[in-house]
């Protein structure tokens, strides 16, 4: 996206206090009958910081992303999103206040456009009635000629030019990602929640999305929160990791600090392994 690159932007022509997005997790717990999924978590999210949560496979990390949502809601703890308590908020509460998330699984629509599926995370936007709609009055038109700069904008720095009109279950997996971040940029987020949007991808569809984060955070100071089993590419971009195991934070700090911390190499590779 041109905008994004140096020019002028809907996105980074926002007011310092529409960006703010300062997230604090505090002694977080979440059960399951007997089973502790996250145990006394606490986690701090400033505006502009790129984060990362990794762990081994069933360490909690998808669970805690899925309290920040609004679809667990923890038994003990709290949640605050820009100094509001937010722990037992619904997800289009939070959707609203500008929590933003892709998802582990692909969650689209696979009969409908690229563009469509993009323009249904506007609706939060819509200052229009269904009447006025129906009507298509002057103000409506007006409206929609926004959002649709809005998600030109989006499509362009996505690079996804020549996709816009063609249906989403004829794209190719590593395609739907970027659709998929593409609509949750559309909800112009304060906080975008990424859970694990690399997967399934090959390397050139990983290099691409690095790129696009990294320029998201750079360029327009986009704050994120990264679940990744790539170590990769989490030791690349992000500012801070937290580790979880078994619902437990073990370690938490830069990448550096992480990579060489005795818990985290343990409790991925075992007692003399690095990571890497």
């Amino acid at each position: 996206m041109k905008a994004f690159r140096g020019e002028p932007s809907i996105f980074t022509s926002a007011r310092p206090e529409e960006r703010q997005a300062e997230l604090e997790v505090k002694s977080l717990t979440l059960r399951f009958g007997g089973i502790t999924a996250l145990n006394e978590i606490d986690l701090r999210v400033s505006t502009g910081e790129l984060v990362a949560v990794i762990g081994p496979n069933g360490a909690g990390k998808t669970s805690l992303l899925n309290c920040i949502t609004g679809y667990y809601k923890p038994q003990e703890g709290r949640i605050f999103f820009n100094g509001e308590d937010i722990s037992h908020l619904q997800t289009h509460h939070l959707t609203e206040l500008g929590i933003g998330r892709t998802y582990q699984n692909i969650e689209l629509f696979p009969g409908m456009t690229v563009l469509s599926n993009m323009l249904l995370a506007r609706h939060i936007h819509c200052n229009y009635s269904v009447g006025r709609a129906a009507l298509f009055l002057k103000s409506v038109r007006k409206e929609e000629v926004r959002h649709r700069k809005i998600l030109e904008e989006v499509i362009d720095f996505l690079e996804m030019q020549s996709i816009r009109k063609k249906l989403v279950g004829s794209l190719p997996y590593g395609m739907r990602k970027r659709v998929e971040l593409g609509r949750a940029l559309a909800l112009e987020p304060k906080l975008l929640i990424l859970d694990e949007p690399f997967a399934g991808m090959t390397l050139e569809e990983k290099e691409d999305m690095v790129r696009f984060l990294r320029e998201l955070h750079e360029a327009w100071g986009q704050t994120m929160i990264l679940v990744e089993h790539d170590m990769s590419v989490v030791m690349s971009i992000s500012q801070k990791i937290m580790v979880l195991d078994f619902g437990v934070k073990i370690a938490e700090g830069s990448p550096d600090f992480v990579q060489n911390h005795p818990e985290v190499i343990k409790a991925y590779l075992g007692d003399t392994a690095t990571i890497e």
